[in-house]
This record gives structure tokens, sequence and C-alpha cells, in this order.
């Protein structure tokens, strides 16, 4: 870099200024370059310093060998529509559902090359390490924990419905009786037969009876319109798949929501295309937050 500025302002104490060195540091860079190149690189002639001929050569290859250094050092970020990534997403089915059309569709316009390929969610602490393994590029999942290595962003808070068939015996009278009196569905992609609701229920010294367990709320709907379970639903998940047949309640005893976290690797933070589909992701959810 010292060649460069002393080919291109041609004098020493410029090149010093430029360069935020001593004159003195630049005048002895200058003689080392001297005896590499066996050349005296710049001459005095007429009150200036000019260039020699061998100086001139050596300008235009030298700033291209610099640049090379530059882009690999701190190599230029790609154009997104000249990005060819392949982004793979852990999403449970809802969460896919809402965002899988628009994401597409914005890719399509901003970043073609890009291919999404989603991955279905078995559990918070399943996605961490498919993150931490590299089986996976982002996680949309609840993250109620601080993991390391692992970045997260906050889309928005949930809460929950109780959902029947419109006409179910308990949809006239709903309370918490009227709640419990009627099997349950519950949705877990692991099969499990509890929830956290299940301890609230204890400590109010109550209980329910789960009639099926199934591995999306994609398939609640049909099962509410076809018998007299009741179901306990995420809200958002509720206007995305309920049909005119079903009714929903505010749940009778206090229901913590949770947070929905888009998460990712923190060897990605740089990557541009991981970056551009995390904000796409966070907009199309944006508006959720506020409904």
């Amino acid at each position: 870099m010292i060649l460069d500025a002393l080919l291109d302002e041609a004098h020493v104490s410029r090149a010093a200024r430029r360069l935020n060195l001593s004159q003195p540091a630049v005048s002895n860079a200058l003689q080392r370059c001297r005896d590499l190149f066996g050349d005296p690189l710049l001459e005095r002639g007429g009150g200036t310093m000019r260039r020699t001929p061998k100086a001139e050569s050596l300008r235009t290859p030298l700033r291209s060998l610099l640049a090379n250094v530059a882009d690999l050092i701190d190599p230029p970020e790609p154009a997104l529509k000249d990005i060819r990534q392949v982004i793979r997403v852990i999403s449970a089915d809802d969460p896919m559902s809402f965002v899988a059309s628009a994401l597409i569709s914005t890719l399509q316009e901003t970043a073609p090359g890009i291919t999404i390929v989603f991955r279905s969610w078995q559990g918070a602490d399943a996605a961490i390490r498919d993150l931490l393994d590299g089986e996976a590029d982002l996680a949309i999942s609840v993250f109620d924990w601080e993991e390391e290595n692992v970045e997260r962003r906050a889309l928005f808070e949930e809460d929950y419905v109780v959902a029947m068939r419109r006409g179910h015996p308990a949809a006239s009278n709903f309370g918490l009786d009227s709640w419990l009196e009627w099997a349950h569905v519950l949705v877990s992609g692991r099969g499990d037969l509890r929830s956290p609701l299940d301890p609230r229920l204890k400590s109010l010294g109550r209980s329910r009876r789960v009639g099926i367990v199934v591995p999306s709320f994609q398939v609640v709907p049909r099962i509410l319109l076809a018998t007299d379970l009741i179901a306990t639903m995420p809200r958002r998940s509720f206007h995305l798949h309920a049909e005119g047949g079903l009714v929903a309640f505010e749940p009778p005893i206090p229901t913590e929501g949770f947070p929905l976290h888009l998460g990712w690797h923190a060897r990605h933070a740089n990557d541009p295309g991981i970056r551009h589909v995390v904000e796409t992701i966070a907009t199309i959810l944006a508006p959720a937050a506020d409904e």
C-alpha cells in the first residue's frame, strides 16, 4: 500500500500524509522498493519528482493485486439476484403455512437463486441441535432460553383460544366445567400426551382427558367439525385453519402464550442470503404481531 501511495502521489511527503505515516518511514519504504525492483521508481527533475518508466509499468498490476488482496480479506457482498443458495428451514406446519407462499413470492422477485427447503419440526431441542450441527440454517420455533452460538429474533407473541364445533353442548354455557367435561385434541409432533396446560390444571385440582393426539394444527378443525372434541389452539392457527362451523372462546383459566422465534447459527451472521431470508420472514410475520 505504501508503494501504491508513492506511485500515485509521486511525492514522499504527500504519500506520508495520505497514509498517516512519518516521512522518514515512507522514505525508508521507498528505498526498500528501489532495492527490490532495481530501479529508482521516483526521480527528481525540474523541481519535482517523476515516475520512472518502471514505476509507470507497475501502477496497473499493483492496483489489481491490491484489489484482489482486499477482496480476499473483505470480499464484496454479492447482489441478491446473483446468489445461488439452498437454505434449509425447520418449521412446524403452522408457521410454514404463515410464511411459505409469501416468502417464495418475495424471493422470486429479490433473490430467485435462493431455494428454500422446509424441514419438519421435532421440538425446540432438536431444532437447536440441527442449527449447531449444520443440518439446518434457520429454525422457526419457541426458543425460550439462550443457547451459545445460536442467534434468535422474536417474530410475534401468540396466545390461545378454545375451539369447538358450532352447536357443541359446551358452547351454550362455556366455562371450566364444560371445558373439562369433553375430551380434548392435543397437538404434539412427538406424540406427547401432556402439555404445559396439564400442570396448571393439576394445581387447581382438575384434569382433562385427551381423546386424540395429532402432529399438526392443520388437521384439528376437521376433527372438531366431526366430533364433540375440544381443542386449545393458538389464536392465529384458529383463524388460519378454522372453517365456518367452528367457534372459539377465551380459555377459562389463565393460559400463558408463547413467543415465536427465528433462530440461526452465529456463523451465518454475515451470510447475505440467510440475512435476506431472515428479514423477509420477519417482515411477513410483522403484521401478525399487531392483530
